[in-house]
């Protein structure tokens, strides 16, 4: 079958009803999780050959708007937070079933992910790649799956956003971003010293339920075309005022080195941004579905889509295939030399397609992690029991506590 063939198969079978705008804002939501990584994500190389985690935020501080374009959780949670709402009208079965199986669907790849580089860590060592390479590798590939149990927590809360759309419409956000504010004053104002530092972990559900509630408020009906303007407009004027009045962070992810971050745990810049991109969606919805009833651009978003938790878990593996081995090799550029000129950038943006690639091979032998699990199989749940106790000692080793 042809590649031309293919795509108008694949556009043939969607389904009418099917919200292609909402399938596109996710995949390029998706596909901003890899390129913000790649992109300002590098590494050093020391005197043993190790290879250690590096930022160019830290030497282009002007490089930070790049991540406000890359930055799209807050777009990704909204469109969660739609379609969450619409298979919870539609779940044929008790709230429980359906939440169970929206988390084992997020939790099979996961588990996939962290058992396979369990068992790869012995054998890298054992060809030669140093510890710190190792350790190095396991943090960025544990880094995004913090995203799968924050998710997981917020999907749990869907029966209750639901009802709070119902009651309040759009304004049922409104609290949560009143609760960010309220943690960043405390975080960051006249009486910081006197606060806690563990007061800015209250930050983290309100601050990734925000986009959430939107979207079960929108795929209720219940967010409007003003409200969308409104947040927009809103998110936009906030997240100025927050940047040039009360001077938080430019970069939307940490920098090493900096005292602030914006991203963990969120701050109420991410949440104007969030704010300011729902906004957006929202508004643009109706173009974005016709720009995709177009096969060869519909296409590669049900592609993106089929492999949501490939992607997320997988991507920066993916990044550690082309740079590990390069690290044997010595100094290359934009793979193991410090991102601290704008050579590494041009360098850097030329091994991105080669990343890219990466992924697409080991999507073809990762995706299986997606698929349903086989019940009543013995061997099966032997199988995923050692999976779980594989899993369990790598994140023990990524979080360093072996």
């Amino acid at each position: 079958m042809s590649v031309r063939q293919l795509v108008h198969r694949i556009d043939a079978s969607t389904p009418a009803h099917r919200d292609r705008a909402v399938d596109g804002l996710r995949a390029l939501a998706l596909m901003a999780v890899p390129a913000g990584h790649w992109l300002l994500g590098g590494f050093t190389r020391d005197g043993d050959g190790a290879l250690h985690n590096a930022s160019p935020l830290s030497e282009f501080a002007e490089f930070a708007p790049v991540s406000w374009v890359l930055q799209m959780l807050g777009v990704f949670f909204l469109v969660g937070g739609y379609a969450s709402v619409l298979s919870y009208h539609r779940r044929p079965s008790t709230g429980g079933a359906w939440l169970r199986g929206r988390l084992v669907r997020l939790g099979r790849p996961v588990l996939g992910v962290t058992a396979v580089w369990a068992l790869m860590i012995p054998v890298l060592y054992a060809a030669g790649v140093p510890e710190d390479t190792l350790r190095t590798g396991a943090k960025l590939v544990i880094q995004p799956l913090w995203f799968v149990g924050v998710y997981a927590v917020v999907t749990a809360l869907t029966p209750c956003c639901v009802r709070l759309a119902r009651r309040f419409g759009g304004w049922a956000a409104a609290p949560l971003i009143g609760s960010v504010a309220l943690v960043d004053f405390l975080r960051y104002g006249p009486y910081a010293d006197a606060v806690p530092s563990w007061v800015g972990v209250l930050n983290i559900l309100p601050g990734w339920l925000f986009a959430y509630q939107l979207g079960v408020c929108w795929g209720q009906g219940r967010l409007s075309r003003r409200g969308a303007g409104l947040l927009l407009v809103g998110g936009t004027a906030l997240f100025a005022v927050l940047l040039l009045v009360f001077l938080y962070p430019a970069s939307m992810v940490g920098v090493p080195g900096e005292a602030r971050t914006n991203s963990h745990p969120p701050s109420l810049l991410v949440l104007a941004l969030a704010s300011a991109q729902s906004g957006a969606a929202v508004l643009m919805h109706g173009r974005i579905g016709r720009t995709l009833s177009r096969p060869a651009l519909w296409a590669p978003v049900v592609v993106i889509n089929l492999s949501a938790m490939t992607i997320l878990c997988w991507h920066q593996t993916a990044m550690l295939a082309a740079a590990v081995p390069a690290s044997f090799a010595g100094v290359v550029p934009g793979l193991t030399t410090s991102p601290d000129s704008a050579g590494w950038i041009v360098a850097r943006l030329a091994w991105m397609p080669l990343f890219a690639a990466l992924l697409v091979l080991i999507s073809r032998y990762a995706r299986r992690f997606e698929e349903p699990w086989e019940t009543g199989d013995r061997a099966g749940h032997v199988r995923r029991a050692a999976a779980g106790l594989l899993a369990a000692g790598f994140a023990v080793f990524a979080l360093r506590l072996a």
